[in-house]
């Protein structure tokens, strides 16, 4: 329920937005649904033993991207299919989430053996960096970070958890530092400069701009918005003070035509999406069916934040859609495929 009310919010904006791809987000989301209820009625269990095969196909298809795709803004990232474009990485998070549930599980008294760890770290790996070879930075973070919630979920040491926050937030600063001096050699000139256009944004406003609209949109929306469709021509849509405002910046345009009642709406439903997913998981009847719902919360959870952060300020820009509100039919798709997914663990005979 909650998804279909936020599904809904999301088309409509997206029609005030650009009302010309509001009918192609309406069908995704009649086909969404479509695949949701089968996925649902399909045991999970029999979906990983084709788990290996899901992980050579999620690689085969990274890889083919990179040959064979679309070159847009000096990003490779999707296969144009008619109209539509697919886009690998969205669906990857989720067959990322059925593997490592499934290997997971089978390694699970000998998770924190350093055989496990390794092999673990060494297939996540390959799909992050063939991720980040597109160049998409913001997708390679969100993934990694659901891979460390699978393995912290799979029952990861506290020693070895504490072990790597005492080293991994000291080597961040360090990263930090060395990425706005621009020496660090994955990261592309351009992400440096976004960087530095969140830190400095009066020294960069070409680079700033976007930001800054979407957050003084957010603020002019006040209580409760200036409405849906509005003819307002400062408004962020018919100023195109925003590029393609339907995509990562859609939550600007809720703040501005919703207003904060209406963005806080959209943030307690992707709140309450993301609870029930933990809440189905503490029922599961096994460890694969808690990691793909604990998986799937991490997903939503961590998108969202950095969306929602990059909308208001908080973060440095960077692409990545709003769960079930902003536009594109990949990303809702493979959504709907996790809800299905979820779902699916629910529906069966609970763990007591």
């Amino acid at each position: 329920m909650y998804v279909m009310i936020l599904n809904v919010i999301g088309i409509l904006l997206i029609g005030s937005a650009k009302p010309s791809v509001q009918s192609k987000q309406i069908l995704g989301m009649i086909a969404g649904l479509t695949i949701m209820v089968m996925l649902s009625l399909i045991d999970y269990n029999f979906i990983l033993k084709f788990s290996w095969l899901i992980y050579f196909f999620m690689i085969g298809v990274l890889l083919l991207v990179m040959f064979a795709g679309d070159d847009a803004g000096g990003a490779q990232r999707w296969f144009e299919i008619g109209s539509f474009r697919f886009q690998p990485s969205e669906l990857a998070k989720i067959l990322i989430i059925l593997f490592f549930a499934y290997f997971f599980m089978k390694h699970e008294e000998k998770i924190n053996t350093p055989k496990v760890l390794i092999t673990s770290f060494i297939l996540a790996g390959i799909p992050l960096a063939l991720i980040l070879k597109q160049p998409d930075l913001s997708t390679t973070i969100v993934t990694a970070l659901i891979f460390a919630a699978l393995l912290f979920v799979a029952g990861l040491s506290y020693k070895i958890v504490v072990g790597v926050l005492a080293v991994s937030i000291p080597s961040a600063v360090i990263l930090f530092t060395l990425l706005i001096q621009d020496k660090l050699p994955f990261i592309k000139s351009y992400q440096v400069t976004r960087v530095m256009a969140w830190l400095y944004p009066d020294d960069y406003p070409a680079d700033a701009y976007q930001q800054q609209n979407s957050i003084m949109a957010i603020g002019s929306g006040l209580l409760w918005g200036k409405g849906l469709n509005n003819t307002d021509p400062t408004s962020v849509k018919n100023g195109n003070f925003i590029l393609e405002p339907q995509n990562d910046f859609i939550f600007a345009v809720a703040g501005e035509e919703l207003g904060f009642v209406g963005s806080a709406v959209i943030i307690i439903l992707l709140l309450f999406i993301t609870i029930e997913c933990i809440l189905i998981a503490r029922k599961a009847k096994d460890t694969a069916g808690k990691m793909i719902c604990c998986g799937y919360a991490a997903l939503v959870g961590f998108q969202s934040l950095v969306n929602i952060g990059v909308a208001s300020g908080v973060l440095p820009n960077t692409g990545l859609p709003l769960p079930f509100v902003s536009y594109g039919l990949t990303s809702l798709l493979s959504l709907y495929i996790g809800v299905g997914l979820v779902l699916n663990v629910g529906l069966q005979p609970k763990k007591y």
